[in-house]
């Protein structure tokens, strides 16, 4: 079976834990001190990652 998996590095893990969590209507599936994952049934997985490296502001 083929998934699709998009990661994401963000700057502040719980803010952005709490915005994928209302906009997915699903908690994580993993959470972990510098990493989230919500994988589903429907063959994607997303997942997000603390990242202080190569971060940009987009105003």
């Amino acid at each position: 079976m083929k998934r699709l998996h998009v990661h994401v590095a963000v700057a502040d893990l719980q803010q952005s834990v709490r915005f994928y969590a209302t906009l997915f209507a699903a908690e994580p599936t993993v959470l972990k001190d510098d990493c989230a994952k919500w994988m589903s049934a429907s063959e994607i997985t997303f997942t997000e990652a603390f990242s202080a490296r190569n971060l940009v502001a987009i105003t």
